[in-house]
């Protein structure tokens, strides 16, 4: 077990109080309505499922039931941080492009 910390109401809590939502910023085919059956289901289906550091949705549900990310190393169970949709965001494409 471990805590996360909400970073839209500032608690920090176990992680029975929160609800797991899969992995964070999927890129959404450019082109909706050009998109084959193949790229719409590798879209909606097709995770990594890495082992090591990986960034993910969780939802404070017995909170303010708002969605963040989390940045979370999928062995240890270590978390180096959570933030808002947006300020992930900026981490996350910083990270891509190093």
């Amino acid at each position: 077990m471990f805590q996360l910390h909400c970073p839209h109401c500032g608690a920090t809590r176990e992680e029975e109080e929160f609800s797991y939502a899969g992995e964070a910023y999927i890129a959404r085919p450019a082109n909706p309505e050009d998109a084959s059956d193949a790229e719409w289901g590798d879209y909606l289906f097709m995770r990594k499922n890495t082992r090591g550091w990986f960034w993910e949705q969780w939802q404070h549900t017995a909170g303010c039931r708002k969605v963040f990310v989390v940045k979370r190393h999928t062995a240890s169970y270590q978390i180096a941080g959570s933030w808002t949709l947006a300020e992930g965001k900026a981490h996350y494409l910083k990270e891509s492009e190093a």
